[in-house]
């Protein structure tokens, strides 16, 4: 085993639990899912950016893992021994490995074939409990010790960095950071590679400038796409909770599903720092946790999920439905649940669209947390994300100003309401809005006026949260499905439109068509209500399917 940190909370010295021994009353019943073999010399099992991988059961000897660094080269990480086995994340899906697999000579196991991997998991219900603790606390050891990804280099502030790394991270990709302007040998590097800014160094040492979303994910065996010629039961459109919720269910029940999400799983709830009221987590859970459980738990029955690509037209004139993506290809589906959830609101207030991504942010995570170490930064909005990320920056940030157009949201949770009024680190400003920013090359300051008062404040802040609602994300779906005034999806249309569609609170105007979540008109903007909706609607489209 690689040298670990002396952390409790790192996954890699989680041994039990990260790399388990099977005792040998399991490794008998896994035998029958695979073929027992032995490695009469040193031999490759599995290669960086290998897809559809199998599963090693070690029974004696030795399997080493390595990573490949574009920079310091190979590295060892570990090694599987008698009653281990191989794989993580990436087990459950088609991306690509991000790790080599190498087996010493002489080593016996039993390797089980990628199409029987699933009919484990499922069959022995045991041991792939253990398998998917393992192989989650693995993807999250990587990406807490940045290995087997890439090197990401220039600005550790600017926009074109910050969302690159953004991306990577939400999909659990392992991104170092290497700042221009603090890191010793990030010059050395640019020179060595003949880097722009904001460019990504690959493992095997190729370079993306400046690469979009789409780009990255297609460079780095991210992106999953549509099976060729398929029609799917079921499209989920958006990877929130209620898509994923969905997702979990249409797969689980035998629906052959797939989702589309343009950014990666957990919508908006995926960027919230802890929540602390959603049942079953007395101590609270990040957004980005409870996403990657509900990710890895729809790949575990089936589900397709391809991220990077958004959703730009439904045809809904012909069945199945014809769902139009962003980089032109189409996807069928015989229903399709409406998740995409809604787009955050921005502030009109001049130079704003100078210093997004240059200071202004959206989500409180705690790549936005370390950006804040013992700076100032202004928060506005007075509703559970506002609280939620005033709570977390507070720790670490020398001082919180929360600004809010009228007060406190009525519906903010009362526990946060009582940590935000009792903090010392945090400074409510209400009935005030933002009139001014400041700065050159990023934000430097922050302007608002108090309307009752008319007195000005200015700080010197780097750092603006703008977490003020957000608008729906249905611009795609007009002229298919009915919209209330603000642009949601009108849901709960009963028989009497079309015979052969069964009542139910989800469904469209469109037969065949549903909508869940924050983008449906009426909805509760909760983490619960949303898993609720996406979970339930799935009964309405067993009966729709049914009768179709």
């Amino acid at each position: 085993m690689a040298v670990m940190l002396n952390d409790p909370t790192d996954p890699w010295r989680r041994e039990a639990q990260t790399y388990p021994v099977l005792p040998q009353e399991m490794v008998e019943r896994v035998r029958p899912y695979g073929e027992e073999q032995i490695s009469h010399e040193d031999s490759i099992a599995f290669t960086r950016g290998d897809r559809a991988l199998d599963l090693y059961l070690i029974l004696d000897g030795e399997m080493e893992v390595h990573a490949e660094h574009p920079i310091q080269g190979r590295q060892y990480l570990y090694s599987y021994r008698g009653g281990q086995f191989s794989g993580e994340h990436n087990m459950f899906n088609d991306r690509n490995t991000l790790l080599s697999g190498r087996l010493m000579a002489g080593t016996k196991f039993v390797r089980v074939p990628h199409e029987r991997f699933r009919a484990l998991i499922t069959g022995e219900p045991d041991i792939g409990e253990m398998i998917m603790r393992a192989y989650i606390l693995r993807r999250a050891g990587l990406v807490r010790h940045l290995k087997g990804g890439g090197v990401l280099v220039g600005h550790r502030d600017h926009g074109e960095l910050l969302r690159i790394q953004r991306f990577l991270t939400r999909n659990l990709y392992p991104v170092e950071v290497m700042d221009v302007v603090a890191d010793a040998g990030a010059t050395q590097v640019m020179q060595e590679f003949s880097l722009p800014l904001s460019a990504l160094i690959k493992p095997d040492r190729t370079v993306l400038s400046r690469p979009s979303d789409e780009t990255l994910a297609e460079e780095l065996g991210l992106f999953e796409p549509p099976e060729p010629g398929a029609i799917y039961d079921v499209a989920v459109l958006g990877a929130g909770p209620s898509g994923l919720a969905s997702a979990v269910y249409a797969a689980s029940e035998g629906l052959r599903t797939i989702v589309v999400e343009t950014l990666a799983p957990g919508g908006q709830a995926g960027t919230s720092s802890k929540i602390e009221n959603y049942l079953g987590f007395p101590t609270g859970i990040s957004g980005e946790a409870l996403a990657g459980r509900a990710h890895i738990q729809a790949q575990k029955f089936g589900a397709r999920i391809c991220v990077s690509r958004s959703t730009v037209s439904l045809d809904c004139s012909k069945k199945p439905f014809a769902i139009g993506l962003s980089d032109g290809s189409t996807v069928r589906a015989k229903a399709v649940v409406v998740a995409t959830g809604a787009r955050y609101r921005k502030l009109d207030v001049p130079n704003y669209g100078r210093f997004e991504g240059q200071g202004i942010h959206y989500a409180a995570t705690a790549m936005e947390g370390n950006l804040c170490s013992a700076q100032e930064v202004v928060i506005v909005g007075g509703g559970n994300s506002a609280g939620q990320a005033a709570v977390f920056l507070s720790r670490n940030a020398r001082h919180v100003n929360m600004v809010m157009r009228s007060g406190i949201s009525s519906t903010m949770s009362d526990y946060l309401v009582q940590r935000i009024k009792s903090s010392p680190n945090i400074t409510l400003y209400e009935t005030s809005d933002i009139t001014g920013l400041r700065g050159e090359n990023g934000l430097e300051g922050v302007i608002w006026t108090n309307r009752k008062t008319g007195q000005t404040y200015e700080r010197p802040a780097t750092n603006l949260f703008v977490m003020i609602g957000a608008s729906p994300n249905t611009d795609w779906l007009e002229g298919c499905v009915d919209l209330d005034r603000n642009g949601f999806v009108e849901t709960g249309f009963s028989d009497d439109r079309e015979v052969s569609s069964p009542s139910t609170p989800y469904r469209t105007s469109k037969v065949g068509v549903f909508a869940v979540g924050d983008v449906r008109s009426g909805s509760i903007k909760r983490v619960a209500s949303a898993v609720g909706e996406g979970s339930v609607v799935v009964a309405a489209i067993h009966q729709y399917l049914a009768g179709a």
